[in-house]
């Protein structure tokens, strides 16, 4: 792996002259993950499975092949509570100077809607004048904001009513918009993202149940699917009747997916549908489309489950590895979309050893060259993520960030990998 890195590296040297200025180099974090002192339904969820998530750490993890390295962690309740987080709501002024020390010039992240809106009918005022302020920081140190509204996390009262499960449920997260569209000051964004990932929110808090409220059901997961594309078009309504100039989208995960046989492709055709484009088309008003993406996976048979992945390269958390894949996806997008501008709103690689984050930027940075060189409207690219954070389920094992965290002292270190790629981006 060493060497395919060192010859990507010098390969793809040229290649940074291929990206138009302006391009938006950034990463990304998203509120729960890195502010700490949260309330919402997954400090709940947290606090209510960290001791089963512990005990049961070795039946679910052991396979991993960090297994040996996380394992007296993975053991530990206190993994799956985030706490202080990585105190990013006390930091944040820190995270943007070394996000602008790693000469990216964009960063995306969110507003924590149970801040803004603690309890039904009460809002907090300081809440929204801190995010103000924390977006408006950010532009002034040089980084063009891509703010985030729903990153998974819900007031605990709205999730007590059933959340995004209940169509009626829609009037409480109008008024969510509506507070922060009269309140906040959004002069310095010109980029929204309403929702992140609706597919994996869905199928993961009600499909499979790994995700609050830990229901297993496809017609509740569909459902929420479908609520979800009527509160970005809600959404988009209200932001634009203020904001017309303001360009909004969501952040979509779309995998790629290959299917081997005649069952095979058709389950791999059903899942790109579903999974990449069913909700985008639902969801219908884009002015850019945003996307996330982790993994290319491979299909036998009908399953729907990735049952044909090579063995290697895996990442921390047994992913199969193929970076170069967003080619497909982006072309994809392009081709369904030929007249929006293309964000890559999320992408990285769980890494604790720092091996392979390099390698995996390189390869990203080559892939989406290719499109650039073809024409396509690609315009922005949001590493995940700037530092090292709570990973829902898994806690805080995986390290995804440019940057580690020592938690016990909250120190800041920009890893290896981070200042090759700031070096590239320098050019």
């Amino acid at each position: 792996m060493a060497k395919q890195q060192a010859k990507r590296l010098r390969d793809i040297t040229e290649l940074r002259r291929v990206f138009p200025v302006g391009f938006l180099w950034g990463a990304s974090v998203a509120s729960h993950q890195v502010e700490g002192g949260n309330n919402n339904q997954w400090t709940r969820w947290e606090h209510e499975a960290a001791a089963r998530q512990a005990a049961t750490a070795e039946e679910r993890l052991e396979w991993l092949p960090v297994w040996h390295d996380i394992s007296a962690q993975a053991k530990n309740p206190l993994n799956y509570v985030s706490g202080r987080g990585v105190e990013h709501y006390k930091k944040y002024r820190l995270d943007f100077q070394l996000a602008r020390s790693l000469n990216l010039n964009s960063m995306r992240s969110g507003i924590e809607w149970s801040r803004i809106n603690p309890e039904n009918g009460v809002y907090d005022v300081k809440a929204v004048d801190y995010y103000s302020k924390y977006f408006k920081a950010m532009k002034n140190e040089g980084l063009e904001p891509l703010v985030n509204l729903f990153h998974w996390t819900l007031p605990q009262w709205f999730a007590d009513m059933g959340g995004f499960e209940k169509r009626g449920n829609l009037s409480y997260w109008r008024d969510y918009i509506h507070t922060l569209v009269q309140n906040m000051d959004f002069t310095s964004v010109k980029y929204v993202l309403i929702i992140n990932e609706a597919n994996t929110y869905s199928s993961m808090s009600y499909g499979v149940g790994e995700f609050p409220p830990g229901v297993k059901s496809f017609g509740k997961s569909f459902r929420v699917y479908r609520n979800l594309a009527l509160a970005h078009k809600m959404a988009y309504k209200i932001i634009k009747a203020k904001y017309p100039d303001v360009q909004i989208g969501s952040a979509h995960q779309c995998n790629w997916v290959v299917g081997h046989g005649f069952a095979g492709k058709m389950a791999a055709s059903f899942q790109l549908w579903y999974w990449n484009w069913s909700w985008l088309k639902w969801a219908r008003h884009h002015d850019f489309i945003g996307v996330n993406y982790y993994f290319t996976d491979h299909r036998k048979g009908l399953s729907l489950a990735p049952n044909a992945n090579p063995a290697r390269p895996i990442n921390d958390l047994g992913w199969y590895m193929k970076p170069g894949g967003i080619e497909q996806v982006i072309r994809s997008v392009a081709k369904k979309w030929p007249k929006k501008p293309i964000f890559i709103t999320e992408n990285g690689v769980a890494d604790m050893q720092d091996q392979y984050r390099e390698w995996w930027l390189s390869e990203t940075m080559v892939a989406m060259a290719k499109c650039i060189k073809d024409g396509i409207k690609l315009e922005g690219y949001m590493h995940w993520s700037l530092l090292d954070n709570f990973e829902w389920q898994y806690g805080w094992f995986p390290k995804f960030g440019l940057i580690a965290v020592d938690r016990k002292t909250m120190m800041r270190k920009v890893k290896k990998s981070a200042k090759i790629w700031a070096g590239w981006l320098r050019g």
